[in-house]
């Protein structure tokens, strides 16, 4: 099946079902990372991941890894870090920062699939109240942490990063358990990973994922309850 080719003037997407199984979930090819776009993309379950010397690619894998915010696993060695918490965990205090480290270069791969024209693109979703970040500190230094997008009662994970052991997962369970009290369904994993697979997480179908959608987001283009977290009001921390 021939991949589509998108028209950057034409906010649309073939559907899902039309992803190809290998690379798994690869759906179309082109289009544009402005606000438009990428909501209209998440509200269908499709995501942009591509390299700086690629165009825009959009995927929609199957099966879909998700994390359903009640069943949360916190192991003990997890738990015990949680509970002793030397850090500060705040809310939408530095996303430029988050995301930028999440863009830093892994040592595994020595490269990154967030593009400079991805970041703006993201930011600006944060400028919107649209895409979030959760950041954990130790002092003034910013050693783990997370961003995503929030739509309807679902929360997109996009990328996390550490600098320290497991404040990646700290920052995760920090913000599950506030989707969870916020009455979020569902935090979008994207693919399978032992370390989200620690916390909970497992596959489901993309037709299961894609009814999940439907019921949780629908066309909702803002996330249906966020705190007042952005840059210059109040953020919401734990020490």
């Amino acid at each position: 099946m021939a991949l589509a080719w998108l028209d950057p003037d034409v906010v649309g997407f073939p559907a899902v079902e039309r992803a190809l199984t290998s690379p798994n979930g690869l759906l179309a090819i082109g289009g544009d990372l402005t606000p438009e776009w990428l909501i209209h993309a998440y509200q269908r379950g499709i995501f942009p991941w591509y390299e700086a010397d690629q165009p825009i690619l959009w995927w929609t894998p199957d099966p879909r890894m998700v994390l359903f915010p009640e069943q949360l696993h916190v192991s003990r060695s997890l738990g015990r870090l949680v509970r002793k918490n030397p850090y500060t965990i705040t809310m939408d205090r530095s996303f430029a920062a988050v995301i930028g480290a999440c863009g830093e270069p892994r040592a595994q791969s020595g490269g990154t699939w967030i593009t400079e024209e991805l970041k703006a693109a993201y930011i600006r979703l944060n400028t919107l109240g649209i895409a979030h970040s959760v950041e954990v500190w130790d002092h003034d230094a910013l050693v783990g942490g997370l961003y995503g997008v929030a739509l309807g009662k679902v929360f997109f994970g996009e990328s996390m990063f550490s600098r320290k052991s497991n404040t990646s997962k700290l920052a995760l369970v920090f913000l599950t358990r506030h989707l969870r009290e916020w009455g979020y369904q569902l935090i979008d994993c994207q693919v399978a990973s032992s370390h989200l697979a620690s916390l909970g997480a497992r596959e489901i179908s993309r037709r299961a994922f894609t009814a999940k959608l439907e019921q949780a987001v629908g066309g909702q283009r803002s996330p249906w309850y966020w705190p007042n977290t952005n840059p210059g009001g109040e953020d919401r921390s734990t020490q």
